[in-house]
């Protein structure tokens, strides 16, 4: 049966839904991933604990994605006591009507539908009010503050490994496990950390730097090792239905990629239009709120010159896009908020002693040299090539230097330092 529940310290009661559906045996042949290669995928979750894998309980974390299934399918056929966990993040019956996003009204039927072929208990979670307060509100806040905010990092801080991670273990579970491309191992002294995913095309590392080491004690990650192909083999294999299922691309709460249309939705009369000025200080033209820019925007400004223009600054307490040239968006440092350090010591004194380490200021982009250092007092960056349109709003993640395979954790870029100055 697939149930839906209150989040931890909600209703006692779950309210079924589906109720008609019953948890069946399971309709998989689980012998066909013998032909799949499975050689990187992480399923021994407990090395030294004793217990057969039948008694320990996993909670799979179901975004009704091809990956979030596989590693329930993978944990199912590896012997554990499987549980599919998937989060409704807003309204059931709008949801349905949204697709190519996560936790979207299909997904959820997907993963139902998985669950249902794994022969695995399957609830649905309603998160619906934590996630509007806690990712939604702070994603419109956030662009009104003239940052760019990362909805999905703010998601697994939040929603996904605390809230969710709660009600993991409310169920009794001995971990938790999600389909993201990133592996935890233990360091020489028995601590959990994080590494890039082997498939570097693949690596969502970039999104989990916030990730606490009480989290990665609980938490799993069975596809870190694997190349996607594979993972789809082993869907196929299985005849999961979700096999051929395209990613999601877009921020699951943002129809079409209109962000001003959710953040007015969300803080109506907050946008409020203002000047569009060089920095030289000549006013170029006027803009309708400063929600609708970025920095390195250089499309849409509205304003004709015979030199392109960028958006170099958005300054949301005088309502003003600054702009300028290319050069311009050159960073030579950054400073970093809301930090969270994985490494050795503390942030802190990797900063004082300048520590050599690799950051990635884009989702999009290869981690950088450079070395950590102090920003106006605060935990930063010093990149040792100047970076071109660094946006506050956005992580800053750390990798450990050389070869920048392990995470050092990172943080929200807070201010930048112009290369010109």
């Amino acid at each position: 049966m697939t149930t839906l529940i209150g989040p931890r310290g909600g209703p006692a009661t779950p309210t079924p839904v589906d109720a008609d559906l019953p948890v069946a045996d399971g309709l998989c042949d689980f012998s066909k991933l013998e032909k799949v290669d499975l050689s990187g995928a992480d399923l021994d979750l407990f090395p030294d604990d004793p217990r057969p894998r039948s008694e320990i309980r996993v909670v799979a974390a179901m975004s009704g994605g091809v990956d979030s299934s596989v590693v329930a399918a993978l944990l199912k056929y590896a012997g554990y006591d499987v549980v599919g966990v998937t989060l409704q993040l807003y309204d059931h019956g709008a949801a349905l009507k949204k697709s190519g996003a996560c936790c979207a009204g299909q997904d959820i039927h997907d993963a139902r539908r998985v669950a249902e072929a794994l022969g695995i208990p399957h609830y649905v979670l309603d998160y619906e009010s934590r996630f509007r307060q806690q990712v939604m509100e702070d994603f419109a806040d956030t662009y009104l503050k003239g940052s760019t905010p990362i909805p999905c990092v703010r998601c697994n801080q939040t929603v996904k490994f605390k809230d969710l991670l709660a009600t993991a273990k409310d169920l009794g579970a001995d971990a938790m496990a999600t389909g993201h491309y990133i592996r935890r191992s233990l360091d020489a002294d028995g601590r959990s950390q994080l590494t890039r995913a082997a498939d570097p095309d693949r690596d969502q590392s970039y999104f989990l730097f916030a990730t606490t080491r009480e989290q990665l004690d609980f938490l799993r990650f069975p596809l870190g090792g694997m190349k996607k192909p594979d993972v789809r083999r082993a869907a196929a294999a299985l005849g999961l239905q979700v096999a051929a299922k395209p990613d999601s691309q877009d921020i699951c709460f943002v129809p079409a990629g209109k962000y001003s249309d959710i953040v007015q939705k969300l803080r109506p009369g907050a946008v409020e239009g203002g000047e569009i000025v060089h920095m030289d200080g000549r006013v170029m033209g006027r803009h309708d709120g400063v929600i609708r820019y970025t920095i390195g925007q250089r499309r849409g400004l509205g304003v004709a010159t015979g030199d392109p223009l960028f958006v170099t600054k958005l300054d949301a307490p005088n309502k003003r896009v600054i702009v300028g040239p290319r050069e311009a968006l050159l960073t030579r440092a950054l400073a970093i908020g809301e930090s969270n350090w994985l490494g050795e010591g503390s942030l802190e004194d990797a900063c004082a002693a300048g520590v050599p380490a690799l950051a990635r200021v884009r989702s999009t982009r290869a981690p950088v040299p450079g070395r950590m250092t102090l920003v106006d007092g605060m935990p930063g960056f010093a990149f040792d090539v100047a970076e071109e349109g660094v946006a506050p709003g956005q992580a800053c993640v750390l990798y450990a230097a050389p070869d920048g395979a392990s995470v050092l954790g990172g943080g929200f870029i807070a201010s930048t330092v112009s290369a010109a100055d």
